[in-house]
């Protein structure tokens, strides 16, 4: 997600860019059109007032800002750190309290849609941050997106998408368990989901989780993973233990995925968990 979210910004507002990448694919294309490619992190936090984050996970976050050589070590007092990932909010906060005792603002942006939205720039983009700065970022963060929303302090973006994501999760499990009934009961897939669409079962998962990747029974890779999905549903669980809930929907959706890993399919799109779906008898 990250190097169309950069592309957008990066062509749509024409300011300067340092980008950094693991990957040097992308870094290339982003440099092709007009940024300047940067061999670390420590290039980056010279360079930058605002530097934004697209990361896979909490432990990549915690590495790029609290580990060695990481933009705690290499910051300065005045910037400012846009973390566009989806990283457990515990976490996400006590980066931010660390960051700004060196003088630096943290806003936690995660993104939710669709890796085309991304493409596309019509992003679906949840913030935490006080509100000037807020104000200060929502700017760039819409050349990604076509909804930027404010959800409140530092870590309220992050319970949003994370809530998000689990629902969504749930609704997919839901999907792969009419698809099963709907198929041994005797009605035809694509008819099921189409005809559910126009119900009050319709929603954005039976639309393109279901319709474009359940039907066909196509899950490709490069899509987000089985092994992200899992890793997003247990910052939900770990939510629910943080705050005294229990929530049996997120954890039968870790089930299914746990078992869609077991079952090979960690890299594959994560609806793929409709595959592990089985009878009672163990069919």
């Amino acid at each position: 997600m990250g190097e169309p979210i950069c592309r957008n910004m990066l062509t749509k507002s024409g300011a300067p860019f340092t980008v950094h990448d693991l990957n040097p694919d992308p870094v290339a294309r982003l440099a092709a059109k007009g940024a300047r490619a940067a061999v670390s992190i420590a290039e980056v936090a010279a360079a930058a007032d605002t530097i934004f984050l697209s990361l896979p996970g909490g432990p990549q976050v915690e590495a790029v800002i609290a580990g060695p050589g990481g933009l705690l070590e290499r910051g300065r007092a005045g910037q400012t750190v846009v973390d566009t990932s989806t990283a457990p909010v515990g976490l996400t906060r006590d980066l931010a309290a660390k960051l700004a005792e060196k003088g630096i603002r943290f806003a936690d942006a995660p993104v939710a849609r669709t890796r085309q939205a991304a493409e596309d720039g019509t992003l679906s983009i949840m913030v935490g941050a006080d509100e000037a700065l807020f104000a200060e970022i929502a700017p760039m963060l819409r050349h990604a997106a076509s909804d930027v929303t404010l959800c409140g302090a530092v870590g309220c973006g992050q319970v949003v998408k994370i809530l998000n994501n689990m629902v969504l999760f749930e609704t997919v499990v839901a999907l792969s368990e009419a698809l099963a009934l709907g198929e041994a009961a005797g009605v035809e897939r694509r008819h099921l989901f189409e005809t559910l669409s126009k119900g009050s079962a319709d929603s954005f998962a039976l639309r393109n989780h279901g319709l474009k990747a359940m039907i066909p029974d196509l899950f490709p890779t490069g899509a987000f993973p089985t092994d992200y999905a899992l890793k997003d549903v247990s910052y939900a669980l770990d939510l629910a233990r943080e705050t005294g809930f229990e929530v049996p929907g997120a954890a039968l959706a870790e089930a299914r995925m746990k078992a869609a890993q077991a079952a090979g399919h960690g890299k594959a799109y994560f609806p793929v968990l409709a595959r592990v779906i089985g009878r009672k008898d163990g069919a």
